[in-house]
This record gives structure tokens, C-alpha cells and sequence, in this order.
């Protein structure tokens, strides 16, 4: 399928304002998804899951690519220990979609939710979270190789079992286990997120359930959107990703919650 039946204007329109805003989310601090996947669910109640999925990923990794180009040419990124910590979340996430049919939703929502408040909870009570103060703490390969396993790995074996969060618990993984600032770790954190997609959508692409036209016409104002929040957060500083990461925490809890007590 390359564009879906009767998709209107004003539905087209609506999809396209959704990319751009869910790609600035993304590049700011994660998360874009929760924005965008809802609306392909909503605009395009019609098309199967399956379509709305591959599609989402194509237009995806265009803002994340545009978005890890624009922070490559001003932030401290470490490209190497990204790129392998990238390939870690790919192999990480091919091995959780692998257990995600015997996975209950249902069941994991509420303990994302309790991680996730006590996430918040945490970046609120220490200040120096995510700041330059913590950022000029070394990075010694032990660290190194945990953010590999436990951010590579874990994140990406959560992305393919359940998904939901998962550019947003990579900035706050990448925070804490390396102490880089929260703009050194978003620019990491789409590094990755470029390696995860790419796989996703390379199954996608085999399986032919992207929707290519309307991938392509969305993708180029989620891209415009990725660039303007890596240029907004580097600009900005980790003060600006700070507040737009508690914002983005606390409307994903309250979206889990939603489809928890909805479901």
C-alpha cells in the first residue's frame, strides 16, 4: 500500500502538523512516538496496525536522522560508543519482539507507570541531574560497557517487547550511566534510535506494510521538526531538556494509565 484509501485533506494536514511535533519531541528528549503513533491511529482508523507501524517507522528515522546530523556538528557525541551501543538496542530489540506475543500489556503498564513517576521523581529532587556539573564527570570504559548492555541492550530488548518511552528512557539511561548532560544525551540517544529504526524498518519494508507516499510527505515536516528541537536544546542548554523531559514523563504515564484503565 503506498498512500490509504480516501485520506482527506484535512486528515492529511492534521498527520503532517503531528509529524512536525512529534519529531521536535523527539529530538528535544524522546518520546516523539507518543505523538505520532496516535494520530496515524486516529487520522486512519481503516488502514491495519501493521501499515500504521511501518509507516510510523519510516517517517521516524527521518527526523531522528536529521535531528543526530544537527547534533553531531555542535555536541560532544562519543559516534563509536554510540553506533555499538545502537547495534546492542537493535539485537535488544529483535529479541524482545520475539517475546512480546507471550507478554501481557496489561501487565507491564503498571510497572512502566511506577518507574517512570519514581523517574520524575528523582530528576526533580536532584537539580545537577542532566547539568553540566554532572557532565564533567569521566567516562571510564566500564561505563562504557554498562551503557552498551544496560541502555544498547535493556532499552532496545523493552522497545521490541513493549515500546512505549523508549527515546525517553534512552536520554535518562544515557544520563545516568555515563553522567553526560542531558543535550549530550539526547544526541546519543538519536544516534541509537537511528540503529533501532533502521532494523525495524528494514522488517517493515520486507513485509511490505510501509505506506511509502504518505511516509515520505510526512516525513519531511517531521524532519523540519527534528532539526528545530536539536537546534532549540543545544541552544537552550539541559535546563530547556530538563523541563521538556518531565513534561514528556508525565504525559507517558498518563497515556499508559489511559490505556490501562481503558483497555
Amino acid at each position: 500500500m503506498l498512500m490509504p484509501p480516501d485520506l482527506s485533506l484535512t486528515t492529511l494536514v492534521f498527520l503532517c502538523l503531528a509529524a512536525a511535533a512529534a519529531g521536535w519531541i523527539d529530538a528535544v528528549v524522546g518520546g516523539g512516538g507518543l505523538l505520532l503513533l496516535p494520530a496515524l491511529l486516529l487520522g486512519l482508523p481503516q488502514v491495519q496496525a501493521v501499515h500504521i507501524l511501518g509507516t510510523n517507522k519510516a517517517v521516524s528515522i527521518v527526523g531522528t536522522t536529521g535531528a543526530a546530523v544537527t547534533y553531531l556538528r555542535k555536541a560532544p557525541v562519543d559516534v563509536r560508543m554510540a553506533v555499538r551501543t545502537g547495534l546492542a538496542a537493535l539485537a535488544g530489540s529483535m529479541t524482545g519482539a520475539f517475546f512480546a506475543a507471550g507478554i501481557s500489556s496489561a501487565v507491564l503498564r503498571p510497572v512502566i507507570m511506577v518507574v517512570l513517576l519514581a523517574v520524575a521523581a528523582f530528576v526533580m529532587l536532584r537539580p545537577a541531574f542532566g547539568t553540566a556539573q554532572q557532565g564533567d564527570a569521566p567516562v571510564t570504559r566500564a561505563r562504557i560497557a554498562t551503557a552498551i548492555v544496560l541502555v544498547g541492550g535493556g532499552i532496545g530488548f523493552y522497545d521490541g517487547l513493549f515500546g512505549p518511552g523508549t527515546g525517553t528512557f534512552l536520554v535518562l539511561a544515557l544520563t545516568a550511566v555515563l553522567h553526560l548532560d542531558l543535550v549530550t544525551a539526547s544526541a546519543t540517544a538519536k544516534i541509537v534510535n537511528v540503529c533501532t529504526n533502521a532494523g525495524a524498518l528494514a522488517m517493515f519494508a520486507y513485509q511490505g506494510v510501509v505506506m511509502w507516499e504518505l511516509a515520505a510527505i510526512m516525513a519531511v515536516f517531521n524532519l523540519a521538526g527534528g532539526m528545530l528541537g536539536a537546534r532549540m536544546a543545544l541552544r537552550k542548554g539541559s535546563e530547556f531538556v530538563r523541563g521538556v523531559l518531565l513534561v514528556v514523563v508525565f504525559s507517558l504515564v498518563a497515556k499508559l494509565a489511559f490505556d490501562q484503565w481503558t483497555g
